[in-house]
């Protein structure tokens, strides 16, 4: 009997980029798995399956409540709606025209970045106008606090390795921003791995994705203030609506974030060393030079750098990349223009591993110029 993969004509894929929406998000455990199963084979009252996962992403976030969304993109695009119109049935259903309620949302402008659609547009979806401030590599808090004016509804602090990491006004001074001016703090933490550390910093609501380090399914979460809660969940009644998260979804969730940091093979703990050993490995081949580095965005993960010297690996990196994704590999090639790629232990077993590294040894050993057909 042929499998749905087979079937579709989709096979899976080996994926040493991350956790990434483009590549499905994480694999699910069996108990996450288990979870949705129980979740599919019920009917619930949806708003009170609403209002309990809300709590257990408060419990895991160390927040006063939760509201659970599709993912994190959506979740900006709530947030934002929560604060522009509020609980206020009128404006929600007029949304994403704010009519005359302050709809300015002011973010950094190294912190415009695009992960598969522009933060621009899911600020605009929300009823938000976004504002740019400084330069895409030098935004101070005086850019921020000079563009404060009556329409301000919400600064935007993007937590991600897609934003600008140097030059860029910190958290802590965003939030000071924020307080003395009585204007509200989003932080869209998407991907990263504290749940309760973002909160701590005095953002008034923070986004993370359920699909990535929290490893549940396709979804995600806003938590904060009860006030700030109740607004996100009544934006269901309006642009929320087409966002909306089915209940073997929130079975997941729950149940992953249950789960969430007790020891797994794709834990922290361990990556270095393993980097280490395969970085040792691939060294040998021909053209390519290796390191164990640490994230950009200062998350507990540890890549091997591959950096690749096109006249003896008879391909430059994007090439590289290009012949190991026509094979079902995918490296993280976010680099790859300036000739480096990185392998991401987290979503890779031990048996992928070592197909990824048969994959490039085919790939590389004894070939002296670009093949015909990889171009």
């Amino acid at each position: 009997m042929h499998t749905l993969h087979q079937y579709l004509g989709v096979p899976p894929a080996i994926n040493a980029s991350g956790k990434m929406t483009a590549l499905g998000g994480s694999v699910l455990g069996e108990a996450v798995i288990t979870a949705m199963n129980e979740g599919a084979r019920h009917h619930v009252v949806m708003d009170d399956l609403l209002a309990a996962t809300g709590r257990e992403i408060a419990r895991a976030t160390g927040t006063e409540d939760g509201c659970p969304t599709t993912g994190a993109a959506s979740g900006v695009a709530i947030a934002v709606a929560a604060l522009v119109a509020g609980t206020d049935l009128t404006r929600i259903e007029a949304l994403p025209d704010p009519g005359d309620a302050p709809c300015e949302v002011i973010l950094p402008r190294g912190h415009s970045v695009h992960f598969g659609a522009p933060v621009r547009q899911l600020v605009a979806l929300g009823g938000g106008r976004p504002v740019e401030v400084g330069s895409a590599n030098k935004v101070t808090r005086q850019h921020l606090s000079g563009a404060i004016g009556p329409r301000t509804a919400a600064l935007l602090y993007v937590q991600s390795h897609h934003a600008v990491q140097k030059g860029m006004v910190t958290l802590a001074q965003t939030v000071e921003v924020g307080r003395e001016h009585g204007i509200p703090v989003i932080v869209d933490a998407a991907a990263e791995e504290d749940l309760r550390r973002w909160p701590a910093t005095g953002a008034d609501l923070v986004i993370y994705s359920g699909g990535k380090a929290v490893g549940g399914p396709t979804s995600g979460m806003i938590c904060g203030s009860a006030r700030h809660m109740e607004a996100c969940r009544a934006q269901y009644a309006g642009i929320a609506r087409p966002m909306k998260v089915g209940k073997e979804t929130l079975f997941g969730l729950v149940r992953a974030l249950r789960e969430y940091g007790t020891d797994s093979p794709g834990s922290p703990g361990g990556q270095r060393e393993r980097m280490e050993k395969l970085a040792a490995r691939l060294a040998a081949l021909p053209g390519i030079t290796t390191r164990v580095v640490a994230d950009e965005a200062g998350r507990d993960i540890h890549r091997t750098e591959l950096a690749v010297d096109p006249a003896h690996a008879g391909r430059d990196a994007a090439h590289l990349a290009g012949a190991l994704a026509a094979r079902g590999v995918y490296l993280r090639d976010h680099h790859a223009s300036t000739g480096r790629l990185y392998i991401d232990p987290r979503p890779l077993n031990p048996d992928e591993e070592e197909q990824l590294v048969a994959h490039l040894t085919a790939l590389l050993e004894g070939r002296t110029g670009f093949e015909e057909g990889e171009l």
